[in-house]
This record gives structure tokens, sequence and C-alpha cells, in this order.
């Protein structure tokens, strides 16, 4: 299992209330036989708009891996296809001042954590990443801490969500092929999967 205990590098400030996962990555993808390749459309529509003027257009921000966001981030439907866009396109964390449910399941899911913290820290975040784009900044899990630079302040997460990045338990699917020899000798104990006695 791979356990996630801090992820580090640089960030990209997202400065925008309820942004949902139509603006992430709009319906029309939702075509695609996998996600590989996603990456490039995350935010197409809003990329689009903003003309280049978007963070994500931004060349100081085509190395950044943690995404800093404000309210009620990836609301709206659940795809799917919203985290994995993200993830292809290079995120591997989110810090926001808080997640829609189903998206930061979706992300769990996937090995990135979304870290919560107070309006007035993310906001000092996103002017800190808009002023020095390539300071460092580390999200620590095992202390619930996130530092940019010099700035450091307290984050948050659920402690079931925390601790199964820690242990390295949040990949649901690789724990299912690692234990497969297990699953495998224990459905040979159960009456009802014994299809040559029927």
């Amino acid at each position: 299992m791979s356990e996630v205990k801090t992820v580090s590098g640089n960030g990209i400030p997202l400065v925008g209330n309820d942004i949902d996962t139509d603006r992430i990555i709009p319906a029309r993808f939702l075509r695609c036989v996998t996600f590989d390749g996603l990456g490039k459309y995350a935010f197409e529509d809003d990329r689009k708009a903003l003309a280049g003027k978007h963070p994500f257009d931004q060349p100081q921000y085509q190395n950044a891996n943690i995404l800093v966001v404000n309210r009620n981030f990836g609301c709206g439907s659940s795809r799917e296809h919203a985290p994995q866009a993200l993830a292809k396109w290079g995120i591997k964390a989110l810090i926001g001042e808080s997640f829609a449910e189903i998206f930061f399941g979706n992300c769990v899911a996937m090995g990135i954590p979304c870290v919560t913290a107070d309006t007035a820290i993310v906001q000092e975040l996103q002017v800190m990443l808009t002023d020095n784009p390539q300071v460092n900044i580390t999200v620590d899990l095992q202390i619930m801490k996130v530092h940019c630079g010099d700035f450091s302040a307290s984050v948050s997460m659920g402690e079931g969500a925390k601790n199964m990045f820690i242990s390295g338990t949040w990949d649901a699917c690789g724990q299912l092929v690692t234990n497969a020899p297990k699953i495998q000798q224990t459905t040979t104990k159960l009456p009802y999967m014994n299809w040559g006695n029927l």
C-alpha cells in the first residue's frame, strides 16, 4: 500500500467559492474510455473564457502540484472525472476552506488528500502563491500543518481519512489485489460460492 504522509512542491491558487465539478471538467469530456489525457481539459471552459489568464494556463504554475481553493470546492455532480482531471494535470493535494462530500471521497479513493483551513489561512496562502509562485509548500498529514516558505498553519481532515492516508489503506482496489489469495481462500469456505455442488 502507498502511504501518503506529506505532499510537497509548488502551489497554485484558484480563487472562488462553489467551483463545481462541471467547471472542473465539463460534461462533454465524460465520454472518455479511460482517464488518460483528461488533465489537459481541466477547467476547459473557464480557461477559454479567461483567454490564458486562468492559473492552469499561466507558465509560473505549470509544475504546481498543490491546489489551494476556497469554499465548497467540487460541489455539483458526483463525477469521478473531476478529481481524475486534476490528478492527470498534476495535482497531488488540495487545501481549501471546504470540499463537497462526494468530491472529497473520490479524492480519498485516488490518494489525493484534501485538507481544510480557516478562510484567512487559505486566502493568505493564495496571496503568497500569487506573489511568489516558486515558494515551496508542504502539506504534512502527520502533524496536520501546512508550511509555505516561512509561513506555517494548522489544517484539518477527518481522522478516518487521515489514518487511511498515513497507513496506506486509502487504496481499496490495491488492498483487494494485495489480499487476493486470502480472499480466494475465504470464498472456498462459503457454501453459496461453491457452484460445483449446485
